[in-house]
């Protein structure tokens, strides 16, 4: 697939980034530090997102892409959705410039994700085709989980199969084994989205091929569990049981998550005497799913009263436990608790995405704007990234709330930060400053989106559209409707 980006054209009069005004010291080690690192990524995510890949050729530094920057700065670019081929220009720059130390089976993951979360299934494949022949060992079951898992989602399931068969053929030619794991990622792709009609099929046609292990039967498991009929999921268990499968602890964590989405908390912590009986140790994954469930029965005592007994069985509590505790205090509107476990995960690891998503909601539902505000300059303060669903729910409270100002420091925010953020988010901020009378920051927010590539949605050219007529602002109002038709025939389809 011909993906045209040559023709991105940059914003007129903007300053180039030059390759000296990054932090020399990521691109040069082998193992920089997370701080030169972060620095590098802000500015090589900004010049991405700014320039077209003519610009970048001249800009980026290619000897000096070291694989953990390139790891990060793919991952930024995902988050900030860059335009794919911008990103594939960058990957495959980086594969070729460093033939002895490429970048990692991570970054390739990521790539295919962002590849195929706008559609480019052709210059997937293409990607993995390539790297057969120069970097076999990127090809993981982990890449082909992300490439099957969107073609399941957005291809009819007989192109989904030619698209599992293509990759047998692609690791074939690199000298992989192509076996259980590679299979598994395609029954995944379906189970995770609850599709057993489909994950059944693929089952029986493959079993001759693919006998099941316990993975395969834990990958089903999962499917009938995302289907939300228990019975079904009760029914597939017990014949698994039968037929002398031996569940793990993924199994049990499965089935403990079943249990919890359908407020049945007591039958999911009651499993884990069944696990001690069979001498099955729960994992921080299984704890974590038993706290997140007290947290949907209301019941955050019991929560907190699991999550403090991690430490005795030896475990150390991560990201996602934290997270689902202090979830189950928002639940109950209690936000300070919820608060002070926020600073207590601080002091022992970092907080994330979720982190901040779980407290903006409970402060959102329970009407804290005063602590939303605070937490929102707070996350900016520590220069945190919010992912694309942060985003949106800030974008959105903030216009609501007649706190356009704030939707358009935000806007501001992500862009320095070499994001391009979604174009719902370009939607409401649009809809808010133009009824604030701000037309000409909205028309500037809009032509950014344009200007890095990406299509704005026939809402956000209306409303505009609208106010720059009713303004009598015919220049903008006809170099809107240029660059738009211009990058709706550049990039037919956005994700």
């Amino acid at each position: 697939m011909n993906l045209k980006v040559t023709t991105f054209l940059p914003r007129p009069g903007h300053r180039l980034l030059s390759s000296s005004s990054f932090s020399a010291s990521a691109f040069a080690s082998v193992n920089p530090s997370s701080s030169s690192i972060a620095a590098s990524v802000d500015d090589l995510a900004k010049l991405i997102n700014d320039q077209p890949i003519p610009v970048l050729r001249r800009n980026i530094p290619t000897p000096f892409l070291s694989s953990p920057l390139v790891d990060s700065l793919l991952l930024r670019l995902f988050a900030a959705h860059v335009a794919a081929p911008k990103a594939l220009y960058l990957f495959r720059l980086s594969l070729s410039g460093h033939r002895d130390h490429p970048p990692s089976s991570s970054a390739f993951a990521t790539i295919l994700h962002i590849l195929t979360r706008a559609r480019h299934f052709d210059a997937a494949f293409e990607l993995i085709d390539d790297v057969a022949r120069s970097q076999p060992v990127l090809l993981t079951p982990k890449s082909l989980a992300v490439l099957l898992s969107r073609h399941a989602k957005f291809r009819p399931f007989d192109e989904t199969l030619a698209a599992f068969d293509r990759a047998e053929r692609a690791w074939a030619a690199a000298g992989l084994s192509f076996g259980f794991d590679e299979f598994n990622a395609l029954l995944g792709a379906y189970c995770t989205q609850g599709r057993v009609f489909e994950a059944r099929a693929i089952f029986r046609r493959f079993y001759p091929r693919f006998p099941p292990n316990s993975r395969t039967l834990n990958t089903l498991l999962l499917g009938f569990k995302e289907s939300q009929n228990l019975v079904a999921f009760d029914l597939f268990y017990h014949d698994m049981m039968i037929r002398g499968f031996e569940p793990d602890a993924v199994t049990y964590c499965i089935r403990m998550d079943a249990y919890c989405k359908k407020m049945r908390f007591f039958d999911a912590l009651g499993l884990l005497d069944e696990m001690a009986k069979k001498n099955c140790s729960p994992t921080v994954k299984t704890i974590t799913t038993l706290i997140h469930g007290a947290g949907i029965a209301k019941n955050p005592m019991h929560a907190r009263r699991l999550f403090d007994e991690m430490v005795a069985r030896g475990l150390v509590p991560d990201r996602g436990a934290y997270n689902a505790l202090m979830g189950s205090f928002v639940r109950m509107g209690n936000l300070r608790s919820a608060l002070e476990i926020m600073e207590e995960m601080e002091k022992a690891i970092q907080l994330d995405d979720v982190s901040y998503y779980t407290l903006f909601c409970g402060m959102k539902k329970y009407e804290d704007l005063e602590g939303f505000w605070k937490l929102y300059k707070r996350m900016v303060e520590k220069n945190f990234v919010p992912r694309t669903r942060t985003v949106m729910l800030l974008m959105k409270v903030f216009c609501e709330n007649s706190r356009a100002d704030l939707g358009l420091s935000l806007w501001d925010y992500l862009v320095e930060k070499g994001c391009c953020p979604h174009r719902h988010a370009l939607d409401t901020l649009v809809t808010a400053l133009c009824c604030k009378g701000n037309v000409v920051e909205a028309y500037k927010c809009f032509k950014q989106v344009v200007d890095r590539g990406r299509v704005p949605s026939d809402r956000a050219f209306q409303v505009l559209e609208g106010f720059l007529v009713r303004t009598k602002k015919f220049d903008m109002m006809e170099e809107l409707d240029q660059m738009t038709k211009r990058m709706q025939a550049l990039v037919p389809s956005q994700c």
